[in-house]
């Protein structure tokens, strides 16, 4: 048995019946409706120290920008709280079953991207948490960030509930259907945009639509050609990054001439190395490209901070791109609580786990460790930077097209656990009726609470100035 298997051998050694009766047996220790609890642990950390121990790891000059990121709003918050909330599910109720969590698995962190044969498909995009744990973590981190992004929104607690509702019931049918399946035909469910048209079309109105065809034909245009149209311009007769700062800095921007070389030769031969994770027919395509420029970018919300740089690479000529993106991969959010799951690098981590729990993943997909990179050991992941990506936007959303997505999100979640865990176990647990859906629409409202708690945790430590928050 694999070290880095979820689940361990019991998914190849019992039958179905014995599987679902598992399932089955797990209600009288813990009952579906326990998973509405949440009270906070009585010595229960800090929220603002445990963010601050993350951003003690991360580049100091850019930490004020996570900290201003995360004061804007309770959902922006809780978008960098992934630390916070693992602490805080490791002390709720779960039935032992496991699966390749995503570790971070809020409603933004779904959304439309390509295949490799350049197809439209909705999945889960962030693994930087991925690790093997409770199933129900991954669920009622989803649930929560329904309530907190209904509340931005005005929703009502009966709409909020609704919603809850609807991705819980999505990915508690998605498992059973699953349940009933083969693995293969498991293995091979996607979600692809344009046959999620065709199931909603009748279900939704002609301004919903609209939304949705201009949702999806603006991540078609978001791809390499975009971005080097978007990024870059011609300085001396070369191509070169242009600079934004501080959310995009050339090398030779950051630092000093020999500095800024030292460490292009170091990103350059990440570059190179990471090249042997991939497969090998990627692996030549990536070796008939030439690095021609790289810069440091600050992504997201709770990664703002990490070592981030994207690299420029050119292929036939000065007018042929690819955008490729070294993100740093830290321990997970999970480890802690969850074990630390086997991987040999935290890069090989974050791959491992995207491409179990993805229908399809980019192909330049990988990661590589360095030791050149500010004299450290650091571990790295590497994927395209852009490649037809379209992202919610969720305050613009009704409750009824909230709903909507909720559903997409919960069935996605589910196929991407039927993938790596017991699918028949935790469908016998979950059962026909809404007792478990109920609970979590519970458990979110009171989780809603205590992240609204938490960020007023944060902006009175900006006000005291025991941290420093910028805008950028």
């Amino acid at each position: 048995m694999s070290d880095n298997n979820p689940t361990g051998h019991e998914l190849r050694h019992h039958t179905p019946r014995e599987r679902a009766e598992r399932g089955k047996s797990f209600r009288s220790t813990v009952p579906r409706s326990a998973h509405a609890e949440f009270t906070p642990p009585r010595k229960r950390t800090d929220p603002v120290d445990l963010i601050d121990a993350q951003s003690a790891k991360r580049v100091p000059e850019l930490v004020p920008i996570r900290y201003g990121r995360m004061s804007e709003s309770p959902f922006r918050f809780y978008r960098g709280a992934a630390a916070i909330m693992a602490a805080d599910l490791a002390e709720t109720p779960r039935t032992g079953i496991r699966v390749q969590c995503c570790g971070d698995a809020h409603l933004l962190n779904f959304r439309l991207l390509a295949s490799p044969e350049r197809r439209l498909m909705f999945d889960i995009n962030d693994f930087d948490e991925t690790l093997p744990g409770p199933w129900e973590w991954d669920v009622k981190r989803l649930a929560a960030s329904l309530v907190i992004a209904g509340r931005a929104n005005g929703f009502s607690v009966k709409e909020r509930k609704s919603v809850v509702r609807t991705a819980v019931r999505s990915y508690r049918e998605r498992m059973r259907e699953y349940a009933g399946m083969g693995n293969l035909a498991v293995w091979y469910t996607r979600f692809e945009a344009d046959e999620l048209q065709k199931a909603f079309a009748p279900r939704l109105d002609a301004d919903t639509l609209e939304r949705w065809d201009a949702t999806r034909e603006k991540a078609r245009s978001h791809d390499t050609l975009q971005v080097f149209d978007k990024l870059t311009h011609v300085v001396g007769g070369r191509r070169r990054i242009a600079d934004d700062p501080p959310l995009l800095v050339r090398l030779e921007s950051l630092m000093p001439k020999a500095e800024s070389g030292m460490l292009e030769t170091e990103i350059s031969r990440l570059v190179e190395r990471y090249g042997q994770s991939l497969q090998s027919d990627r692996r030549f395509l990536l070796e008939t490209y030439r690095v021609a420029d790289i810069a440091r970018k600050v992504v997201g919300v709770g990664s703002v901070g990490t070592r981030c740089w994207i690299v420029l690479l050119l292929g036939k000529d000065d007018e042929d791109p690819l955008f490729l993106q070294a993100k740093e991969a830290d321990e997970s959010v999970l480890a802690p609580y969850a074990g630390a799951g086997g991987y040999r690098t935290q890069g090989e981590r974050v791959v491992a786990g995207q491409r179990l729990m993805q229908a399809t993943s980019d192909i330049f997909l990988g990661w590589e460790r360095t030791t050149g990179i500010d004299g450290r050991r650091r571990d790295f992941y590497v994927r395209q930077l852009r490649d037809m990506k379209g992202i919610a936007a969720t305050e613009n959303m009704s409750p009824k097209r909230m709903s909507m997505f909720a559903w997409l999100c919960g069935a996605t979640l589910a196929r991407a656990h039927a993938r790596s865990g017991d699918r028949i176990a935790i469908a016998g647990y979950l059962g026909g009726g809404d007792v478990f859906d109920r609970a979590l629409a519970t458990f979110a409202e009171l989780y809603a609470d205590q992240n609204e708690k938490d960020h007023r945790a944060l902006l009175d430590a900006v006000r005291a100035g025991r941290v420093r928050a910028e805008s950028a």
